[in-house]
């Protein structure tokens, strides 16, 4: 790493070499790499920082992730369009992305305001650290190229798609749950307001979801639409029940595109 940012006591502390390590990448310009973490909200504390924010490199690798996964998914599966679409958004979401960050250990490098360090363990923490994940491939990407980003995607992102497709991840919570309702039992699930409480402006609900007269699992939120949600993740995880199953199919040498 080079001396005028390995000289910074901020930058030194986090040990972004470990990082390097973890991931089996050595950039050849740590500058991109450590910007990859700072999140704006830190710059507004510290103004003398020697590096910007990481939005631009999240843009940059938005676009290198989709275009991996979407390339992967087109040489080696010919399944229509509308399906490879759904698993690639799987694989690309924000729910997926901050899993995968928090696997390889992303957190402790994050440049964060004082106030947004103590916000752990909140969906606001998850988005930053999907953003951060989209931000490390745009560095990867531009400093070490195409290949190395698709290394890195590689063995990361999608590693993951068994999991998408055997847990039916490429649905939203509602469709998975009914669908294997449906296939397995012959029912169709139903959602009541349990309780509702606020003024208009700021109600929160809380939502059960029933199979037959069978209470599976209740969600809450802000919407009646957040909370059925939230109830039907929950009674995925209940019932354990995998995704539907769906016909995958996987490209020969000769296929036509």
């Amino acid at each position: 790493m080079s001396l005028a940012y390995n000289s910074l006591p901020e930058i030194a502390e986090k040990n972004f070499p470990s990082l390097e390590e973890k991931i089996g990448i050595t950039f050849k310009k740590p500058e991109y790499l450590i910007q990859a973490f700072v999140h704006r909200s830190y710059l507004n504390e510290h103004h003398d920082f020697p590096l910007g924010q990481n939005e631009r490199l999240e843009f940059l690798g938005d676009a290198v992730l989709e275009l991996i996964v979407t390339e992967f998914l087109f040489d080696e599966y010919g399944n229509p369009e509308g399906e490879l679409t759904n698993w690639r958004a799987a694989l690309v979401n924000a729910i997926m992305l901050s899993k995968i960050a928090y696997e390889i250990g992303m957190e402790p490098f994050l440049f964060l305001s004082h106030g947004e360090a103590k916000d752990t363990g909140t969906k606001a923490r998850d988005y930053i650290m999907a953003n951060a994940i989209e931000a490390l491939i745009g560095a990867i990407y531009l400093d070490l190229g195409y290949p190395m980003a698709q290394q890195f995607v590689t063995r990361w992102v999608l590693t993951k798609l068994p999991e998408v497709l055997e847990q039916g991840l490429y649905l939203d919570a509602k469709s998975r749950f009914q669908e294997a309702a449906q296939e397995l039992l012959g029912i169709t699930p139903t959602y009541r307001v349990l309780h509702e409480e606020g003024p208009d402006h700021a109600k929160n609900f809380r939502v059960g979801i029933f199979l037959d007269k069978e209470l599976v699992a209740t969600g809450e939120g802000t919407s009646k639409q957040e909370a059925q949600t939230q109830a039907a993740e929950a009674a995925v995880k209940i019932k354990g029940w995998k995704g539907p199953h769906i016909n995958i199919v996987k490209r020969q040498t000769g296929d036509p595109i």
